[in-house]
C-alpha cells in the first residue's frame, strides 16, 4: 500500500471503531448528531470537498456529488425523524472501502507491469583510462562502446565486439529460457546480461533502441480506447444527471400526487430516504471503474506473454478476427537462408556467388544476406557500380564493369534473357553475367518448428481461414501451405500485390468479422497498415514491427498468434461480464429501492459490492498463461 492508501485505510478504522461505541453511548438530540458528525468528516471530508468543488467548477454529476448528495440527505431525514445516523456513516464508509479497493487493485496491477516491463536501464557502462564510468544511457553516442558486466541490463542495441554471455529475455519475450549470445552477434536493449562481461558497439541512440520503443507503446497504451470504454464514458456522462433527475422527481411527484389527487398524508420523509436510497443504487462506479481496468490488466497479461497491444481498441478488434492472413519468409519459415547449391552453371561455383554476393552487396534482405555468407569473403563495395533494385523481381549492378543481373524469372523474361526451368523447391536467384545466362542458385529457407502448430491452435480457436501470401514461386509455396494445412495460399506477389489481395480478402469477409495480417515487420508496413489488425512477429529490434504493426509479438513463435487472440477474447468475455451484471444489479435494485422494498443496506451493496465483484472479476484479465 502507498502512503494515500494506508491514510484512507486508517481513516476507515477510525470512523467504524468511532461507530461502534456511538452505539453504546445512549445519547440524544443536538449531542448525538454532533457526535455522530465526527465519523462521518473523518471518514467522508474528501468526498464532500470534491464535490463542492465539483459544483463549482460546473461540473456537478459524479460520483462524489451523489454520495454527498445521498449521505448528505440521509443526516437530514434521520435529524427530521428518528435521530439514526448509522445509514448515512455506513454509505460513506463502504463507499470509501470500495474506492480503496479499487485503488489498491489498480495499483497492484500497475506494478505487476510495471515489475514485468522494468526493463528501462538506469545508466551504461563506458571505459574510461582503464575503469569504469556511469553514464546516461542519453549520452552514449551511435559507435561508442559500452560495457555490461553480469546482472546488468543491456542499455541500448549494439553489436558484441568481445566477450559471450547468457541473456535473460524474459521482459521481453515472456520466454524464461536464456539465449546464449557471442561476439559478432546483434544485442538489444532490455535483456539482462547473465554471465559473461559483455562488450558492445552501439548501433542506434537510446532514444530509438527497442527498449525506448517498447516503454513508449506500452505507456502510451491507454490512450488508444475501445468501443466499450468510449461507450462507457458517454453512458457514464449522460446516466449519471438522468438519474438524479429521476431521483428528484422521486422525492418530490409521488407526494404532490398524494397531496392533490389522492387527498392523503404526503409523506415526505418517506419519498426522500426512497430517492436517497436510489441515488446511492444509482452510482456508476463499478462500470466506470471496472471496464478500464479489465483492458489494463487484459494488456498487461498480455505484455508478460511477450505480446504488446499498443491500445484497447485493437485488443477489441483482435477478439473478433476470424482471418488471418500470414505473410511466409521470417513468419512461418525461419527467414534464415541458406545456399543449397547452383545449378546450370558454366562458369566457376565459386565465381558465380562471387558475381551475385558483390551484386546483392547493397540489400539487406535476407537472400542477399545468404548470397554474401555463401560467397565467405570480405565484400569490396568498391567494385559495384549502377545499382538497380527492381521491387519484387531482384537487382541489376555491374560488378568490376561487368553487368550482372541477379533475381527471379520475372526478372528474366522482362529483360528477354532465356533462363533454366526447375521444379526444385526453395527460392530460386537466376544469374546472368554481360547478357549470358550463367545458371542459378538454389536457396532454402527452414519452416518453423511451431508454424504447424500455430495454424492447429488458431483453427481450434475458431479461425475461419488462414491464408498466405509470398512473393516466393508458386512450388515453393503449394509446398510450405500443404505441409503446414494453410487454407490458401497466393504467390509470386509484388508488395503491392499483397495489399491489393488483402483489399480483397476484406471485401469477402463478413461486416462484424476482422481481418489480421501477420508479417516480420521488414516489408509487410503497408500490410500491415491495410489490414483490420497489424500483428508484426519476430519484431526485436525491428523499428519497422513496431511503429507499423498494432500488436508486437516479441519473438519468433506463430504459437503467440493464437494466444494474443485468446488474451483479447478472455479480456472482452471479463468485459461484457462486467457490463451486464453492474447493470442488471443496479436496475434491479433500482427499481426496489423506487418502490420501497430497498433500504440503505441494499444500496450499499448494489454501490460497492458490485464495484468490488466487478473489479475482482476484471484482475482475471491479468492471469492468461495457461490459455
Amino acid at each position: 500500500m502507498n502512503k494515500k492508501q494506508k491514510k484512507v485505510l486508517a481513516r476507515i478504522i477510525i470512523a467504524a471503531v468511532l461507530m461502534i461505541i456511538l452505539h453504546f453511548i445512549p445519547v440524544k438530540g443536538i449531542i448525538r448528531f454532533l457526535l455522530y458528525m465526527v465519523p462521518y468528516l473523518v471518514i467522508g471530508y474528501d468526498i464532500l470537498k470534491k464535490a463542492f468543488k465539483g459544483i463549482k467548477n460546473k461540473q456537478v454529476f459524479d460520483e462524489n456529488f451523489l454520495m454527498a448528495v445521498a449521505t448528505v440527505g440521509a443526516i437530514a431525514v434521520a435529524l427530521y425523524e428518528n435521530g439514526d445516523y448509522t445509514e448515512a456513516i455506513a454509505v460513506m464508509l463502504f463507499y470509501q472501502i470500495g474506492e480503496l479497493f479499487q485503488s489498491y487493485a489498480v495499483g497492484k496491477s500497475r506494478k505487476n507491469i510495471s515489475e514485468l516491463m522494468d526493463i528501462r536501464p538506469d545508466y551504461a557502462n563506458i571505459e574510461v583510462d582503464g575503469k569504469l564510468t556511469q553514464v546516461d544511457p542519453d549520452e552514449v553516442a551511435i559507435g561508442s562502446v559500452i560495457v555490461v558486466q553480469p546482472g546488468e541490463k543491456v542499455p541500448i542495441d549494439g553489436v558484441i565486439v568481445e566477450g559471450s554471455s547468457t541473456l535473460n529475455t524474459s521482459a521481453l519475450t515472456g520466454e524464461s529460457v536464456p539465449r546464449n549470445a557471442k561476439c559478432g552477434d546483434e544485442i538489444i536493449s532490455g535483456c539482462i546480461n547473465m554471465s559473461g562481461v559483455l562488450k558492445i558497439k552501439t548501433t542506434k541512440e537510446f532514444g530509438e533502441s527497442t527498449v525506448s520503443k517498447i516503454l513508449d507503446l506500452v505507456e502510451n497504451s491507454s490512450s488508444k480506447k475501445s468501443k466499450s470504454e468510449n461507450f462507457i464514458s458517454k453512458f457514464a456522462k449522460y446516466y449519471t444527471p438522468a438519474v438524479c433527475y429521476s431521483a428528484l422527481a422521486l422525492a418530490i411527484l409521488p407526494p404532490l400526487v398524494r397531496i392533490l389527487f389522492m387527498s392523503a398524508a404526503p409523506q415526505w420523509g418517506s419519498w426522500i430516504y426512497r430517492a436517497l436510497t436510489f441515488l446511492v443504487i444509482s452510482c456508476p462506479c463499478a462500470l466506470v471503474i471496472s471496464i478500464p481496468l479489465s483492458f489494463f490488466a487484459g494488456i498487461g497479461g498480455a505484455s508478460r506473454e511477450g505480446v504488446l497491444v499498443k491500445g484497447s481498441n485493437y485488443l477489441e478488434t483482435l477478439s473478433q478476427t476470424r482471418y488471418v492472413v500470414f505473410d511466409k519468409t521470417g513468419t512461418m519459415t525461419e527467414g534464415v537462408f541458406e545456399v543449397a547449391g547452383v545449378y546450370d552453371n558454366t562458369l566457376d561455383r565459386e565465381k558465380v556467388l562471387e558475381y551475385a554476393a558483390l551484386a546483392e552487396s547493397s540489400s539487406s534482405h535476407p537472400i542477399s544476406r545468404s548470397l554474401q555468407k555463401a560467397y565467405g569473403k570480405e565484400i569490396d563495395r568498391t567494385r559495384v557500380t549502377d545499382v538497380e533494385e527492381i521491387s519484387g523481381h531482384g537487382i541489376t549492378a555491374k560488378v568490376d564493369g561487368v553487368s550482372v543481373v541477379a533475381g527471379n524469372y520475372k526478372l528474366m523474361k522482362k529483360l528477354g534473357l532465356s533462363y533454366s526451368e526447375t521444379d526444385k523447391v526453395g527460392t530460386i536467384v537466376h544469374i546472368a553475367i554481360d547478357g549470358r545466362y550463367e545458371g542459378y542458385i538454389l536457396i532454402s529457407d527452414k519452416i518453423k518448428p511451431t508454424s504447424a502448430a500455430a495454424i492447429k491452435a488458431l483453427k481450434k480457436a475458431g479461425i475461419k481461414g488462414t491464408i498466405m501470401l509470398t512473393g516466393d514461386s508458386r512450388t515453393v509455396a503449394d509446398s510450405v501451405a500443404a505441409e503446414l494445412g494453410i487454407d490458401e495460399v497466393y504467390s509470386e506477389l509484388l508488395p503491392g500485390d499483397k495489399v491489393a489481395k488483402v483489399e480483397e480478402l476484406l471485401a469477402r469477409k463478413g461486416s462484424k468479422e476482422k481481418l489480421a495480417f501477420v508479417g516480420d515487420g521488414i516489408n509487410d508496413a503497408p500490410v500491415l497498415s491495410r489490414a483490420d489488425i497489424g500483428i508484426a512477429m519476430g519484431a526485436m529490434g525491428s523499428d519497422a514491427a513496431i511503429e507499423a504493426a498494432d500488436i508486437v509479438l516479441m519473438d519468433d513463435d506463430p504459437l503467440k498468434i493464437a494466444k494474443a487472440i485468446k488474451i483479447s477474447r478472455k479480456c472482452l468475455r471479463i468485459v461484457y461480464e462486467n457490463t451486464y451484471f453492474a447493470i442488471g444489479i443496479k436496475l434491479i435494485c433500482l427499481v426496489l429501492g423506487a418502490v420501497g422494498i430497498a433500504n440503505m443496506w441494499l444500496a450499499i451493496f448494489a454501490d460497492v459490492g458490485v464495484m468490488v465483484i466487478a473489479v475482482l472479476n476484471a484482475i482475471r484479465a491479468l492471469f492468461v498463461h495457461k490459455l
